[in-house]
């Protein structure tokens, strides 16, 4: 035992509590922006090309600079990153609804992107510290699924403020998020205690801290990346295909979509503690397996079919999703942070880039070819999944910078 009186093998479940509800605040920042979009149209008179600019400035400033993120706190623990970046981008966030001009909205959706790229290495990486050694899968799936959580949740806090508040509303929107970062503040030396203690135990029992094994990982973080890319391309496209395809109304295709992201979150958790029973890679093969020959039945189902077809893919495929972290961190012992900001931040980056491209292809052919790409998408990964190391051939302890 410890002196905060936890075994370092067991998961801290307060503490990933914490970090998983830090992870959903600040996706709610993320989720934000689509839902603002119509708003900024309709009342600031933004062209579309300009609000879909903030959709990708967002993308690129909270996703793609994680791994920079990830490669700074390896070295040195920084831990109030993660109220710091709550509460940055609750305050970009909430500018939105202060300034007037795009440049201006720009940089408030630039800037609420900065605090979300801060705070998923770090969390991730803490998360792996107070998962213990016994279920680290499953701890990893509870902390990814408060990202699915503040995702949902997005759209539906920016339609209660604006809507009967304006666009100006939007200032309320800092204060959960200033009140999540000083309660998160208010768990940081538990947390951080932990994982002192967790990397004394390992000290301790002279356990080795393994090797970084760039080429599995190279190998997980590009599965990361098909996989989100046919996430996004799922979220983007499956409500117009139900509605131009299949003739269903705009309330139908946005249910489509709920039990799509609703699945995905059940299959997070699932995922997460079937892998720590029978491991990490034989449920990633089979997830992704599975997933190519159920978005292409996707294409000849009747109404009725959609659903369950889109409950099943979303269960499998973002399934995977706290799988790749946890493998990532495995491969990448002494390199925690650069393994989360990549398979995190890097993949989701990749998946919003892929997702444009495929509006490029939808406007040249047709949706049904859209979905067919879509469909092929996860199958790069499952075949390099078969190749990936099994968990006995991975090292898994882990480092702490000093």
């Amino acid at each position: 035992m410890t002196p905060t009186g936890k075994d370092p093998d067991d998961m801290d479940r307060r503490s990933i509590g914490v970090l998983s509800s830090g992870h959903a605040l600040v996706d709610v920042c993320q989720g934000s922006v689509p839902a603002l979009i119509p708003f900024l149209v309709a009342r600031r008179g933004y062209s579309y090309s300009e609000a879909t600019a903030l959709v990708l400035v967002m993308t690129f400033s909270s996703s793609l600079l994680q791994p920079v993120f990830g490669l700074i706190t390896d070295r040195r623990s920084i831990s109030w990153l993660l109220p710091a970046g709550i509460l940055t981008g609750g305050l970009g966030i909430a500018a939105v609804g202060l300034v007037s001009t795009f440049p201006l909205t720009l940089a408030a959706v630039a800037i609420a992107g900065l605090g979300v790229g801060a705070y998923h290495p770090e969390g991730a990486r803490n998360a792996n510290y107070v998962a213990g050694t016994r279920r680290r899968a499953t701890a990893m799936s509870l902390y990814a699924v408060g990202g699915n959580a503040g995702f949902a949740l997005g759209p539906v806090i920016v339609t209660a403020l604006v809507v009967p508040l304006g666009l100006g509303g939007m200032v309320w929107f800092a204060l959960p998020m200033a009140v999540g970062a000083l309660l998160l503040a208010l768990e940081l030396p538990r947390i951080d205690a932990l994982r002192l203690e967790k990397i004394a135990s390992l000290a301790g029992r002279g356990e080795s801290r393994g090797t970084d094994r760039w080429l599995p990982f190279t190998g997980i973080a590009t599965v990361a990346g098909f996989r989100s890319a046919a996430y996004f391309g799922l979220q983007a496209f499956v409500p117009v295909f139900l509605i131009t395809q299949m003739g269903t109304t705009d309330a139908v295709g946005n249910a489509a979509l709920t039990v799509l992201l609703v699945a995905g979150a059940i299959g997070t958790l699932a995922g997460g503690r079937l892998a720590d029973r029978v491991g990490t890679r034989p449920v990633l093969v089979v997830s992704l397996g599975v997933v190519v020959p159920l978005i292409l039945a996707l294409l000849e189902a009747s109404e009725a079919a959609a659903f369950p077809l889109l409950a099943a893919i979303g269960f499998f495929l973002v399934g995977t999703f706290s799988i790749s972290v946890v493998l990532g961190q495995e491969y990448l012992p002494n390199r925690i942070g650069v393994a989360s900001g990549v398979t995190l931040g890097a993949a989701i980056g990749f998946g919003g880039l892929v997702a444009w491209l495929l509006g490029l292809l939808a406007d040249q052919t047709s949706l049904t070819t859209v979905l067919a790409v879509i469909a092929f998408l996860p199958l790069p990964g499952f075949l390099i999944s078969l190749l990936l190391p099994r968990e006995n051939e991975v090292p898994r302890a882990a480092k702490d910078p000093a």
